[in-house]
Parts: C-alpha cells; sequence; structure tokens
C-alpha cells in the first residue's frame, strides 16, 4: 500500500513508502549510493529546551530507573512530568 506523501519510487531505493524505506537502509550502505546523492538545503524549526537543575542524589536514583526501563533520563523524566500535569488539577 503506497502512503500518499510517497506517489514515486524514490531514486536510490525504488520505495514507495517510509517504512520501505527504513527497510532498504537496514541492508543497504550509503557509501554503495554516494555517487547518486545531491545537496540539498532544508530548514528545521525545533521548539526551544530549557534546562532545569537536579540534585545529584536525586539524579543518579533517576539514570538508575531509566536505564532499567531502557530510557534516556531525560525521557523518563518528560513522561513522569507529563502524566504528572495531565492528572493535576491546577491546585
Amino acid at each position: 500500500m503506497n502512503n500518499p506523501k510517497f506517489l514515486d519510487k524514490t531514486d536510490i531505493s525504488q520505495a514507495t513508502s517510509p517504512e520501505a524505506i527504513g527497510e532498504f537502509w537496514d541492508t543497504h550502505s550509503l557509501d554503495d549510493y554516494w555517487e547518486k546523492t545531491h545537496a540539498v538545503e532544508i530548514t528545521v524549526r525545533a521548539l526551544p529546551r530549557h534546562r532545569i537543575v537536579v540534585e545529584p542524589t536525586i539524579y543518579s536514583q533517576l539514570e538508575d530507573r531509566a536505564r532499567r526501563r531502557g530510557l534516556l533520563p531525560e525521557t523518563l523524566v518528560n513522561l513522569w512530568l507529563a502524566e504528572r500535569l495531565a492528572g493535576d488539577s491546577g491546585a
């Protein structure tokens, strides 16, 4: 099934969906296709990130819990904060 955003096959992989492109590059090296590439310009508009200071002992515990779950500490903190804020009545 073709993805509406990918109506034509890509030049290198001949894929017609993001999944097929991923499968192709999982088994191929860009080094083998470098001569078929071309320069492009893109603009990225990322939201600014903010830093919060965490006590070293708390961060150690956070790292341990994140590692056991296979996550980065930052990911775990964002998950926890999102859960807390979603359940918070604003009080």
